[in-house]
Parts: C-alpha cells; structure tokens; sequence
C-alpha cells in the first residue's frame, strides 16, 4: 500500500506556469477526491495539454462561453465537463486568469479504496482482476471511478474536496510526448504526455 496522506499539496505556483510544462509535472502526483473522509487517490500517469493560442481543440479556441468559463478562471481550478451528454473530463486550470488553458488528466493508477473506485465504475463488490487495468485508463473512466461529475466544475485545488498531492518526479527520459488522441482537430500538435511503460496509459 502506497502511503500519501501525509504529502504535501499541491501550491498554487506549481499551476502558474506554461501549461506544457504543468501537464509533463503533474505526471507521478496523485489526484485526490475526498468523499466523506473516504480518500480516492491514483497515480496521475497520462495528461494532455490544451492551450489558448492556435489549438483548435481547446474549449477556449473560440473564447469564452458559459460551458468554458472554468477554463478562464486563475490556475488551480478544476475544469469539468461533459461529454456525450453522460461522461465527465476533468482539467487542471494553468496559469493567469482569463487566458484559458488547461491540462486534462487522461488517466490514473488507482491507489486507495480501490474497491469503491471499482464499484462507482462496475457496481460490483468484489474486483475482478481483468477490471482492475480499465479501471482509470481513460478520461471518463477515472472520473467515474473518482465520483467526479460536473458538480465539481470549478473546485478550487487548495482546498479539500479534490485536490492534487506531491508524490514524485518523473524523469524527462521516463516521459512520452506524442499526439494528443481522441481528437480531430490540431491533432498533429505533440501535446501528450505519460509515463513509459505505464500499464495504467490509455492508449501507448
């Protein structure tokens, strides 16, 4: 078992910086949703970047609108939104208010109350051993096992409900930048990142 709870969060400086330079450090922290004092913790392993300027893939390309607003808040806010009407992404908001970029936690290596993780993805008491890798390796996938939905649009990261620890530093040789996946639009843009070899990535 992987003690964490007695690490250090997050401070506000580590999310006011260039927002590539966030989504390749937040690789090795751990991602925290706090439901009652039940703690639900993963590894962050995979992120992608979207920025403000010439990203067409951004939520922020075409400015600021009601479903984006988080996005445009200072750094340290969570960005949540829906997609196709029943999953959720969550965002880590970067840098200066009103620029709008963020970095989108694309996967996790689940490490506390596993077992509930699994239920709020499966609905099954017991885990099964082939669940436990497509547990959190997706985007929806890691909110869903976390309980996140778009009530936590906007959570500040500084407090205690969700909120992001210091864990460890990844080594630039141990970090994968590749296209981002799932997208269309700037898709040639390298804004990927995770951490090799990984069995927790998304997609390698």
């Amino acid at each position: 078992m992987i003690e964490f709870e007695n690490n250090p969060k997050l401070e506000l400086q580590f999310y006011n910086k260039p927002t590539v330079e966030v989504a390749k450090n937040l690789l090795g922290k751990i991602l925290v949703k706090n439901i009652n004092g039940i703690l639900l913790a993963g590894i962050i392993v995979e992120t992608e970047a979207y920025l403000a300027q010439n990203d067409e893939a951004s939520h922020s390309y075409k400015g600021l609108s009601y479903r984006n607003k988080t996005m445009f808040k200072t750094c340290g806010h969570l960005y949540v939104y829906q997609i196709y009407g029943i999953h959720f992404c969550c965002n880590i908001v970067t840098g200066k208010e009103n620029v709008g970029e963020a970095v989108l936690i694309r996967a996790i290596e689940p490490i506390s109350n596993i077992e509930l993780m699994n239920k709020n993805r499966f609905g099954e008491k017991s885990i099964l051993s082939k669940n436990i890798i497509s547990l959190t390796n997706g985007p929806a996938k890691l909110c869903e096992a976390l309980a996140i939905t778009n009530n936590d649009d906007g959570v500040y990261l500084l407090e205690n409900n969700i909120y992001i620890l210091d864990f460890q530093n990844i080594e630039p040789n141990k970090i994968v930048q590749t296209e981002r996946v799932g997208i269309t639009k700037s898709k040639e843009l390298l804004l990927r990142f995770y951490i090799k070899d990984n069995l927790f990535v998304s997609k390698k």
